[in-house]
């Protein structure tokens, strides 16, 4: 991996980067499409291709690992080849899934045992065999694996998983030197700072991810009910001592808002279900504020769903086409506001990126925040 540093913006600490990966480069502050089982959901790759273009989407270890199963990944020649999609991959670890199986896993310090959601099944995740896991699914990136604590949490519960993920780590990195790539091209991997959102302990997790010298480096557990302030807060005392000269991804956030916010920060990159997930239930994302589409006003409303034409639906359908798709709850609607939403969040880091190179970033920023907090 190259991380070339493209600008910094004056006013901030957001910057702008790129970093070469084995399936091309990603231009940052970049957003990842999350394709959780080998899809983004309710789109074709060959739009993702053609009208989304991101330069990198995200995987789950813990949905492959159950299906379609590693072994099938590992016949099929990796995730790329599988899904037929010739861009970066990251995959997440599985530690976030593993915390929403609050009452169907038991955490210790060999790993996580847990019953399958799909069918009751016993696992068991150990930092071993989760880097085995992602050396089979042959992701570009590859995380750590960690235990991401709730909102709110006991301190001492959130220093005692902070020091247990320290030492998983120490376990990934030992197995990743035993256990060579498998489809001759690079996987880089990142470690997660924990903590909670008590300071010390968030800056004493930064120092020790950062001691570690990873290619890049990841802040989890701050996208699990906490208020935004916290979140920002947290970023700003992690960015401060990670290292400058390597990527930075905010793992799980979030909303336009929330992304142009820790770009300020000095975040690079980002993962969210926001914009499939709300798209599938009738939430757009615009420049100008959000869209629910199923309420009656739109039903003649015949001007374009966005004028600003981000991708092919935007144009090719008026808002009261989309509001009757949901209405008769035809699945075309769920593909259209999902293909649309993820345009926007691709062209929002995109014009963030624009804006550091120019040098007026946080003019924009300040300026996009007032417009997109609005209800439509």
């Amino acid at each position: 991996m190259k991380v070339t540093l493209d600008a910094r913006d004056p006013n901030s600490n957001a910057r702008a980067a790129t970093i070469e990966l084995a399936h091309g480069p990603v231009h940052t502050p970049i957003f990842m499409p999350v394709g959780t089982a080998a899809t983004v959901k309710g789109v074709h790759q060959r739009e993702l291709e053609q009208e989304i273009k991101p330069d990198i989407i995200l995987g789950n270890t813990y949905h492959l690992y159950l299906r379609p199963q590693t072994k099938i990944l590992q016949k099929a020649g990796g995730l790329h080849k599988f899904m037929n999609w010739d861009g970066n991959i990251l995959t997440d670890s599985g530690g976030y899934q593993v915390y929403s199986l609050s009452g169907r896993r038991k955490i210790k310090e060999e790993g996580v045992k847990f019953k399958s959601h799909i069918d009751g099944s016993l696992h068991l995740f150990t930092p071993e065999n989760v880097m085995d896991i992602q050396r089979q699914i042959g992701a570009d990136i590859i995380m750590a694996f960690d235990e991401c604590t709730p909102y709110p949490c006991d301190k001492t519960y959130a220093r005692d998983s902070m020091h247990m993920t320290h030492r998983w780590l120490e376990r990934c990195l030992l197995q990743l030197k035993k256990s060579p790539e498998l489809y001759g091209f690079e996987q880089v991997f990142f470690p997660i700072v924990q903590g909670s959102t008590y300071t010390d302990l968030r800056r004493e997790s930064a120092e020790y991810i950062a001691s570690v010298e990873a290619q890049g480096n990841a802040i989890g557990g701050l996208s699990v009910g906490e208020p935004a302030e916290e979140m920002y807060a947290m970023t700003q005392e992690v960015t401060a001592i990670l290292p400058e000269d390597k990527p930075r991804y905010l793992m799980g956030v979030g909303t336009p808002i929330n992304i142009l916010e820790n770009i300020a920060l000095g975040i690079d990159m980002f993962d969210c279900v926001m914009p499939t997930r709300n798209g599938r239930n009738g939430m757009l994302f615009t420049a100008n504020g959000t869209i629910n589409i199923k309420n009656a006003k739109w039903a003649d409303d015949f001007d374009p769903i966005d004028p600003m034409n981000l991708t092919w639906v935007d144009t090719a359908y008026t808002k009261a086409y989309l509001r009757h798709l949901f209405t008769v709850n035809e699945m075309l609607g769920k593909q259209i506001a999902t293909i649309h939403n993820l345009g926007f969040y691709l062209w929002l880091v995109r014009e963030a990126r624009k804006h550091i190179l120019a040098g007026d970033f946080t003019a924009w920023k300040n300026t996009m925040v007032r417009q997109m907090d609005n209800r439509l």
